[in-house]
């Protein structure tokens, strides 16, 4: 049985059709008049201009059969041709208890594709800050979708740890530590099997690194040398490399994993360097590339195109290896190792430019069939009150563990008294979590937002901690019931508009789902997810339902209380958010 508003748009559909219409797709949406009907269809006049008919008529027609079904308490047309629809309770209960034997009924959707998804990418030995907040959030989002829709989902980090930051912090260790093995000329013993170093002293060295190379064009020429070296895979380099990352995954991993982020592979960019001399041989033999001043370059160009493009830069005048050539070079492992519907990637929207340039290139040259979708998916940035990308008080940029510590200190001020002190920590943290995914994942993915710890924690507002108190409230009640051995369901009656208004958004699940899917978004859920619950609170505020006398009618809140707590468990669980259990 397919979810409900899918089923019955196929159903009028071939009503519509069985009258002599063709018509392509039959969308219905939620009423805007719910004291006209509770869904309606808007295609009529469509069909009217397609058939030179008056819209009037052609709905009387689809009424009229449409009244031949028992699904359908009422049809009426409104307007030029509006065919606003109420269901019977009968259709809807049964539906309900369809739901309720396996929450999973009311999602039937199936994509069918295997999705490679790009997320997180954080650098080897530098510091996971704010910035890298809303790649794991959206990402692991997308993938959990994707993965409900039944698409075969491979997500990786894709770390940067091949470029020039590497070369500058090797630099900056050799300047410290020349004595170490590792820069030793002609070393032929055994190098240590653990770096020297721990994960907080590399952190330090990167932004030191950086600044000299600003100021010093020599620092900047030697770590431009050692990039190359390392490249290249010379022994030593190479080997204090692998130390350092090491080090360093293990640190992201533990941070991604606070944040309920995970990834199926934990590749960098260096897991694609053994393909590079295949792609620029590749590109070469098809006449893409050309020299300009000792560098190796392809036009990206398009003669439709309205503003320049700049070309492709694949191989620097040192012989060093781009960004984009690492990028081109890992879409050629994916095509090569998966073969994949779909590649996407979840980037800060201000890295457009790069990836338009590497999709044409991977395009034009046929490392990618014209029949995979490259995606970019861009957000916006999470901005201070001011306005700005946010940062600390002292104006520096925030670690992603501080910015969790700060919304878990406020998330504390919330937690009931009882709660004994072996758990305030555990539950703290969940809570935290959940505040600064879901205001994360709230706005449009496109863009900008403010960050307010305040608000982001109100138990009373659109909140993560707000969704978490009601569901775990819905869960206790459940528990309550069952201690007294009351049946949870099945749901055989609508007993008023609280019911009906619960059953009807239960309705928009699906929709909500496809949608998110769709436009590769999450703020409909995460809005939708509000929605439902403020939808039950009204219903289990104006319901006694542990007390209620009529057993038919109290099985049948229990259900449908079951029903939403279980579609919240799991629409949170898209949004990568925990339930505790308690707070």
């Amino acid at each position: 049985m397919p979810s409900f508003i899918y089923e019955q748009e196929e159903k009028i559909k071939k009503i519509i059709v069985g009258c002599g219409y063709e018509i392509t797709n039959c969308s219905l949406l939620p009423s805007a008049r719910p004291d006209l009907g509770q869904y309606q269809f808007n295609g009529v006049m469509q069909l009217a201009k397609k058939y030179q008919k008056k819209p009037q008529i052609i709905a009387a027609e689809i009424i009229e059969k449409m009244l031949d079904s028992s699904d359908y308490s009422e049809v009426t047309v409104a307007g030029p041709g509006f065919i606003n629809i109420t269901f019977s309770d009968k259709v809807l209960t049964d539906y309900m208890n369809h739901v309720h034997q396996d929450i999973n009924n009311n999602i039937a959707i199936n994509k069918n594709k295997k999705i490679i998804i790009d997320y997180g990418g954080p650098n080897v030995a530098k510091t996971l800050h704010v910035g890298h907040l809303r790649s794991a959030n959206i990402g692991e989002a997308l993938k959990r979708l994707a993965r409900e829709l039944k698409c075969e989902v491979i997500s990786d980090v894709h770390l940067g740890d091949w470029g020039r930051p590497m070369g500058l912090i090797i630099l900056e260790l050799k300047k410290r530590y020349p004595n170490w093995v590792y820069f030793v000329e002609n070393y032929q013993g055994e190098y240590p099997k653990e770096c020297p170093i721990k994960n907080e002293d590399l952190e330090k060295l990167y932004p030191i690194a950086s600044s000299k190379a600003k100021e010093d064009e020599e620092y900047l020429e030697e770590a431009r040398e050692i990039t190359t070296k390392l490249q290249q895979k010379e022994k030593g380099y190479y080997e204090l490399w692998q130390q350092i990352v090491k080090i360093s995954t293990n640190s992201i991993k533990e941070i991604y994993a606070k944040l309920n982020v995970s990834f199926d592979l934990w590749n960098g960019e260096s897991d694609a360097d053994k393909y590079v001399p295949a792609v620029i041989q590749h590109l070469k033999d098809q006449g893409l590339v050309y020299e300009s001043q000792g560098a190796l370059i392809m036009d990206v160009s398009n003669p439709d195109d309205n503003s320049p493009m700049p070309p492709l830069l694949l191989v620097k005048s040192n012989g060093a290896i781009s960004y984009e050539t690492t990028d081109l070079a890992t879409l050629w492992e994916r095509m090569h190792d998966f073969n994949p519907d779909e590649i996407w990637y979840v980037v800060d929207k201000r890295q457009a430019l790069h990836f338009e340039q590497v999709f044409r290139a991977a395009y034009k040259s046929g490392i990618v069939p014209s029949n995979v979708l490259l995606n970019f998916i861009g957000f916006g940035t999470m901005n201070g009150k001011d306005g700005k990308p946010f940062k600390t008080r002292d104006g520096g940029i925030m670690t992603l563990s501080a910015l969790i510590e700060m919304v878990k200190q406020e998330t504390i001020k919330h937690l009931n008294t009882n709660i004994v002190d072996d758990e305030r920590e555990e539950i703290s943290n969940i809570i935290a979590v959940s505040a600064l995914k879901y205001a994360d994942l709230l706005p449009n993915r496109t863009t900008d937002y403010i960050f307010d710890e305040e608000k982001f924690c109100d138990l009373n507002g659109k909140t993560g901690v707000y969704l978490l108190y009601s569901t775990i409230r819905i869960k206790s009640l459940l528990n309550k019931a069952k201690e007294q051995g009351l049946p949870i369901g099945p749901i055989r009656i609508i007993a008023n508009e609280y019911d009906r208004n619960i059953v009807l958004k239960l309705l928009q699940t699906p929709v909500i789902l496809n949608n998110a899917y769709n436009e590769l978004s999450l703020n409909e859920i995460a809005e939708y997810l509000y929605q439902l619950t403020n939808t039950y609170n009204s219903f289990y505020t104006a319901n006694r339902i542990l007390t209620e006398e009529n057993k038919e009618i109290q099985q049948s809140w229990l259900g449908l209380s079951e029903v939403v707590f279980k579609t919240n468990e799991l629409l949170l669980k898209i949004l990568g958010i925990n339930i505790p259990k308690k707070m």
